[in-house]
């Protein structure tokens, strides 16, 4: 599978994300539930919740293009987050990675989040996730697609997931741009963010 499938909106690339194998430094992990970010207001999909929506700077530009790259950030300052870079080269889209199945190497990932933490929540959570797999800020801009790469997607038949509004987001809070496989004890609860408008109040 290419990188040519990720060529494509946020939202279809969410859908294709679902159930694609996520591998990275001895660990392979099933991706369970994902959110969908567009860009900046002048572009084809506005997002005031995305990073990119302010348009392209030193931190966000890897979510211009060109597709399949990684876009990490710390969320609080403190936590690695991850997204898939969609769209056309020079378009932002991006879709983050909210969690996973690990498959193998669990005493690794057990390694790295916690000999205490249990199986299914070794990768919920889009911070535990990075954890599970070793994803650091010096992965920000990775070619997922690179056989050869330290952190690798490989895509497989897409899967019929759920959606609903996104986790935490303060604004465009309503849009139901995250999806989730359902039955997976892997899948984060939903929580809405304290700073969002009142549901329906927002797009």
């Amino acid at each position: 599978m290419t990188r040519e499938r990720m060529a494509v909106d946020p939202l279809r690339a969410a859908r294709r994300l679902l159930g694609a194998e996520l591998v990275g430094r001895d660990v392979t992990a099933v991706i369970v539930e994902v959110e969908a970010y567009g860009g900046p207001e002048d572009g084809p999909w506005p997002d005031a919740a995305a990073h990119s929506y302010r348009g392209p700077g030193v931190r966000n530009s890897v979510m211009f293009g060109p597709p399949g790259r990684l876009y990490t950030y710390r969320s609080h300052g403190i936590h690695v987050c991850a997204n898939v870079v969609c769209a056309a080269d020079g378009v932002a889209g991006a879709v983050l990675l909210r969690a996973a199945v690990v498959e193998t190497g669990v005493e690794r990932a057990l390694s790295r989040r916690g000999p205490a933490v249990a199986v299914p929540a070794l990768a919920r959570g889009p911070g535990n996730l990075c954890s599970a797999l070793g994803i650091t800020m010096d992965d920000n801009g990775l070619d997922l697609f690179d056989p050869a790469g330290p952190v690798r997607l490989v895509l497989r038949r897409p899967r019929t997931g759920m959606a609903g509004p996104r986790v935490g987001v303060s604004k465009a809070a309503d849009r139901p741009w995250r999806m989730w496989l359902a039955g997976y004890p892997e899948v984060s609860a939903y929580r809405r963010s304290p700073r969002a408008p009142a549901p329906g109040a927002s797009d």
